[in-house]
């Protein structure tokens, strides 16, 4: 009876044995390359997708004549985005161009009188004190002709602000202007976004060990699970970002309490990004550094 029972508990133990055996060393793989990855790779879920905001503003005041784009419409560089009333500044280049052409007659005759009075000069029919004045009207009237130029410069300029293109490709955005509206110089109009995207990514100060430009990124965006965009870090900021913050924290005081910063590295994407998979604005994303 004993050694059935013997029998018994040394086959469960061999069988048991039989299971363990592989599961263990599953685990133990498992476990291995668990403490490899973390090991070699650093990852954050506080990083989000950012990209240039190029605000429209004019550089002259009127009324908004006519307005081209609409929101979120994707414009070329140099397209026409809106146009300002220009008549008043039509008015202001005609009356510049009529003032230049009355000083470039003032300057003629004052040339031509110069050249008389410096023969009469020579001949003694006139006194130095006479051609003195000659050459002084000649220079004032060349003075004159100068600053004409200059104002017919300008009002051709102003002109010219009244037509608002885009200075780059991308997309209209936040747009708030209107035909009819009036507008002062500087006044936000709308946004263009360009295409292009990247990645900030806060790390802890404690991840940025071995963090260094050009080390290769899988980044995954929470819109599209299950894809992967590859990319490589580009650079780091120098200085963690509560040090860049509006009210940087004071710690030059009895209360202090050591806070984790976070450093901000960006990174950009490798390659060509897919039109049907658009990255928009602050969109959240993982990124993972491979180190």
């Amino acid at each position: 009876m004993v050694s059935k029972i013997v029998t018994k508990v040394y086959e469960l133990h061999q069988r048991f044995w039989k299971l363990a055996a592989p599961a263990t060393l599953i685990v133990v793989v498992l476990l291995g390359w668990w403490l490899w990855y973390v090991f070699t790779h650093e990852s954050t879920d506080d990083a989000f997708i950012e990209g240039d905001v190029i605000v429209i503003s004019p550089k002259v005041s009127g009324h908004i004549d006519k307005v081209y784009v609409r929101d979120n419409q994707t414009v070329s560089v140099q397209e026409p985005l809106c146009a300002i009333d220009g008549r008043d500044y039509q008015a202001f280049f005609n009356l510049a161009r009529a003032e230049l052409g009355a000083a470039e007659v003032e300057a003629e005759q004052a040339r031509q009188d110069l050249g008389r009075y410096q023969k009469l000069l020579a001949s003694k029919d006139i006194s130095q004190q006479q051609y003195d004045k000659a050459l002084l009207r000649w220079n004032t009237a060349k003075a004159q002709v100068e600053a004409a130029q200059a104002r017919l410069e300008g009002a051709q300029l102003k002109m010219s602000y009244t037509n608002i293109a885009a200075p780059t490709s991308g997309v209209v955005t936040q747009k708030a202007v209107e035909p009819g509206m009036f507008v002062q110089e500087g006044q936000a109009l709308l946004a263009i976004v360009p295409p292009q995207r990247w990645v900030i990514a806060n790390l802890k100060e404690t991840q940025m060990t071995h963090v260094k430009p050009g080390l290769k990124v899988i980044i995954h965006v929470d819109a599209y699970p299950g894809v992967v965009f590859h990319g490589h870090v580009e650079s780091i900021q120098q200085g963690t970002g509560s040090r860049f913050s509006l009210l940087p924290a004071e710690n030059a005081t009895g209360n202090f309490i050591k806070v984790v910063q976070r450093v901000p590295v960006k990174i950009v994407f490798d390659g060509l990004l897919d039109p049907q998979k658009p990255l928009e604005l602050g969109m959240s994303v993982v990124p993972t550094i491979e180190l």
